[in-house]
């Protein structure tokens, strides 16, 4: 069913037309007022330089507007048509005509939203790194790319292609791989002195997050160093070919993504320190060199398959991204996100793609050379994109273009969504308009979904004390233990279960909610006591007043629904706001912001409020009960379906 706003821009427009021969925009919004009506059209203060062009004469936007609403039909849609102000168009709509709307949604699952042309869509976002727990930061990509793929997905009734773009290649995997290796043979050999060694390296991040006091933070690694020097050439010459130790832990070991992290950022603390430079080593594979060296020769050796590699450094590097993988995964099920194992691809899966990307880019005079690199020079920006080092290396920009020409030719995009923080803007734009130069982007739309970062009360970025990133995890477990405490307050009586398996919905419901429930744009301060609140623009708002509708039926019995009838404003006001669904949902797509979908849900949640403190419904009449029962019934399908597209569960019960 078109929208009520379509309808009136289409009837506005023929009206404009059969007015003055024009074809214009109708400029239909909402009322600002309800007391000016429901709906207003702006169009007569635009008209008035197009006809002052064609006619010759400057008509007054007021005698524009009586000229447009002696040629509306607006049939019995409308029960009065007014000129406010200089020329605004009121409509109010008809109470009979708003009913027949209302009862011809009641068996639709999609409440009258009617799908648009189908396109096929892909959406990059989450986007995780091997080897490190997905942290308070990745809520924002994964929360917002969640809700618009849902939202398109049901909008446009089409393919939406998810796409997880996880870091997963590049320089930073030869520690990755050591992080590996020390886990297996460290701790199969001399568990007590790693062990240390990384409780060491802990406790001097942590005291460098405090007091930045960078030169004791150095000293402090570099005698984790000097104290580790003694037994890493022990521990290749125990097992120099890895069969003793380090395939078998490959193999058959589990290796906790938190223990893999805190390898990683152990390893990564020890070869940035000058005192690695000085640790020679003789590696059977690598041959001499030093441990600060010893990450880039394995990288070297992962990355580059034509070459002699070690199938086992490339097997801890596939056993850090399964275990990453399947740690994100966990999340992803805990959070009801709908990316799959199958919309991976990395940084890894563009690799081979990579050489190819700079050839045509220079073939197309795309690219070109600049102080040894090839570089995309993009008009507005001093500083070019640079897609192949001086070196013969590929960045970022390089294999985000070979990522958008595989979208566009192999998945065949007709719109590309990226969500990122606000702080990638300038490189999106530059290798949007490197793609857009080659030609790879006709007739393709782009889109990149830019936030602003999660603060602490402090209105700093939302940190443990010691400084350290939030895990996600840790985060939700907080949620759902919080939100399992109202719920015990509220709802003693109910078994334990029943109670956990509510805190689970209401808690990460809050989160999610929250996250969405403002502009993307911005920054936002995380506070549990707003986050969880059961008032204001909540999820635990939304959802209470969804067990609100919920138990008027478990009270009404075999009271049965009707023909719903609007009588009193209240209803009235409900009906309005229903049927908007699809208005608000298009508007979503088109903007691509969560937000006024929140918006949306919290006044149909207040306009219920209204109508269920002023209009009995099982103490009515018999005629007037079925009608409000079938009222009822619908307000909370727009609230289920509301929060479905948000990704939010709706308890029956609270």
């Amino acid at each position: 069913m078109p929208t009520i706003l379509g309808q009136l821009d289409r009837i506005f427009r023929i009206a404009i037309h059969d007015a003055f021969g024009l074809e214009s925009d109708a400029q239909i919004s909402l009322s600002q007022h309800d007391k000016f009506g429901d709906y207003q059209s702006n169009a007569a203060m635009g008209l008035v330089k197009p006809l002052a062009e064609k006619t010759g004469n400057k008509l007054n936007p007021r005698a524009i507007a009586e000229q447009i609403k002696a040629k509306l039909q607006l049939g019995e849609m409308a029960s009065e048509i007014t000129i406010a102000g200089p020329g605004f168009i009121n409509v109010r709509l008809a109470p009979a005509w708003l009913a027949k709307q209302t009862n011809a949604i009641v068996a639709d699952p999609r409440l009258g939203v009617a799908p648009i042309e189908p396109q096929t869509i892909v959406i990059d976002y989450s986007g995780p790194n091997v080897a490190k727990e997905m942290h308070v930061g990745h809520l924002r990509p994964t929360n917002i790319g969640d809700a618009i793929s849902r939202i398109l997905e049901f909008q446009q009734n089409h393919q939406v292609i998810r796409q997880n773009h996880i870091g997963d290649w590049g320089t930073q995997f030869g520690r990755v791989v050591l992080a590996v290796w020390y886990d297996a043979v460290f701790r199969a050999t001399k568990p007590e002195i790693l062990l240390d060694l990384v409780a060491r390296q802990q406790a001097a991040s942590k005291a460098f997050a405090a007091d930045k006091d960078e030169a004791q933070f150095k000293n402090a690694i570099a005698a984790v160093v000097r104290d580790i020097a003694p037994y890493h050439q022990q521990l290749i010459d125990e097992d120099p070919d890895g069969h003793r130790f380090f395939l078998p832990f490959l193999t058959e070991a589990q290796l906790p993504l938190q223990e893999l992290e805190n390898d990683y950022v152990f390893v990564s603390a020890l070869v940035a320190n000058e005192e690695a430079t000085k640790v020679h080593i003789r590696h059977p594979l690598h041959g001499e060199c030093t441990l600060a060296e010893l990450p880039r020769l394995i990288t070297t050796f992962i990355q580059n398959p034509g070459k002699s590699r070690n199938d086992q450094e490339a097997l801890a590097w596939q056993k850090s991204r399964d275990v990453t993988l399947k740690a994100c995964e966990e999340i992803y099920r805990r959070l009801d996100v709908k990316l799959q194992p199958k919309d991976v691809r990395g940084e890894s899966f563009y690799n081979p793609m990579l050489q190819n990307v700079v050839d045509e880019l220079k073939e197309a005079g795309v690219a070109t050379e600049s102080e040894g690199a090839t570089v995309v020079w993009v008009k507005g920006y001093e500083a070019p994109l640079i897609i192949q080092k001086t070196g013969g290396g590929f960045g970022y920009a390089t294999t985000d273009l070979a990522a958008l020409r595989f979208r566009v030719k192999e998945l065949h995009a007709q719109r590309i969504i990226y969500v990122t923080d606000a702080r990638q803007i300038q490189h999106f734009n530059q290798f949007f308009a490197a793609a857009a130069q080659a030609g790879w982007t006709q007739g393709v739309r782009l889109d990149h979904v830019t936030f602003g970062m999660i603060l602490g009360p402090d209105n700093k970025p939302f940190k443990t004390k010691s400084g350290e990133n939030i895990k996600l995890n840790a985060l939700l477990d907080e949620a759902e233990e919080r939100a399992f405490q109202v719920v015990t307050e509220k709802n003693p009586e109910i078994s334990e279960s029943q109670r956990r398996t509510i805190a689970h919905a209401v808690g990460i419901g809050a989160v999610k909610y929250y996250d969405l429930a403002r502009d993307w744009i911005g920054n936002y301060v995380f506070e549990w006591e707003k986050i969880l609140a059961l008032d204001g623009n909540t999820a635990p708002y939304l959802q209470y007043a969804h067990t609100r509708v919920r138990s008027i039926f478990r009270k009404a019995g075999d009271a049965k629904m009707g023909e719903i009838s609007l009588q009193s404003p209240y209803e009235l006001a409900l009906a309005k706001h229903i049927l908007r669904l699809g208005e608000v949902i298009d508007q979503v797509a088109r903007e691509l912001k969560p937000h006024h979908l929140c918006a949306y849900l919290y006044e149909l949640a207040t306009r219920f409020s209204g109508f269920f403190e002023n209009c009995p419904v099982i103490q009515s009449e018999p005629n007037v009960r079925s009608s409000r029962l079938a009222l009822c019934d619908l307000t909370a399908k727009a609230l289920e379906l509301g929060l479905d597209l948000l990704g939010i569960e709706h308890p029956d019960q609270m």
